[in-house]
């Protein structure tokens, strides 16, 4: 009798370890599944061609912002047309978004003028500062 007693009981613990683990791996996943961020697609596409023109820029080298000035307004130009996704308040950041390509289209026009350097590098500065004004909009929206 004890030992079917001590058999029973361990059956259960058994079962109940097996019940907790699974229960612990479907709250992990969920929570990492919820803990991804949405993205926006054209928000990404302009961070890209903003990193690879700013950081040189930085460092004294205008060339990528010389012979990508093009695509990033037409990348600003997109993300103001593009349809938000789903969490992102896009109202919260029209007008950023309007000064940002109107930004990228004065760069473009300097470039296209073959502007000063250090005119080109604060212009591009000032985009820079727009484009995490945009982020940080975006970073406060609950999207995830």
């Amino acid at each position: 009798m004890i030992l079917y007693a001590i058999l029973s009981l361990s059956i259960k613990i058994y079962s109940m370890k097996k019940v907790l683990s699974l229960l612990i791996i479907a709250i992990t996943t969920i929570a990492a599944a919820q803990a991804q961020k949405a993205t926006w697609k054209e928000m990404d596409t302009f961070h890209e061609v903003m990193a690879k023109t700013f950081h040189p820029a930085e460092e004294g080298k205008l060339d990528p912002i010389r012979t990508r000035s093009q695509e990033m307004l037409d990348k600003a130009a997109a993300w103001e047309k593009s349809t938000a996704p789903e969490g992102f308040d896009k109202k919260a950041v029209k007008n950023s978004l309007k000064e940002l390509v109107k930004g990228s289209e004065e760069i473009n026009k300097l470039v296209k003028e073959k502007a000063a350097d250090n005119i080109l590098k604060e212009k591009l500065s000032v985009l820079h500062d727009v484009f995490h004004e945009i982020m940080e909009k975006c970073e406060k929206e609950d999207h995830h």
